[in-house]
């Protein structure tokens, strides 16, 4: 079955960094584009970026040139490293495959507050 663990989330004060993992099982890594996505209090869940199996990324608009999305596949997992962290960054971060249509289950999330 899909078991996705996300880790790596915290507190941290603007313009900090963090780097996000998401270690993914049951969702045929190999093959599939992979995102990270988030979900603020009060706020529908978003798509933060995405990347390819063949490496290529995208990034909503939000987030470009502070976050990079990564992907090992010997370890089945996705990375995202956050740089220059807002208040607006504060969310649960989930991984999962993109696109949305192929969604089936969550994992847990990781929570990311960014305050001073």
């Amino acid at each position: 079955q899909v078991q996705l663990v996300e880790s790596g989330g915290g507190l941290v004060q603007p313009g900090g960094s963090l780097r996000l993992s998401c270690a993914a099982s049951g969702v045929m890594f190999s093959i599939r584009s992979m995102g990270w996505y988030r979900q603020a209090p009060g706020k529908q869940r978003e798509l933060v970026a995405f990347i390819t199996t063949g490496g290529i990324t995208n990034y909503v608009y939000s987030v470009k040139g502070r976050f990079t999305i990564s992907r090992d596949g010997a370890k089945n997992t996705v990375y995202l490293q956050m740089n220059s962290l807002k208040p607006e960054d504060t969310a649960v971060y989930y991984c999962n495959v993109y696109p949305w249509s192929l969604i089936r289950d969550w994992g847990q999330g990781t929570q990311v507050t960014i305050s001073s």
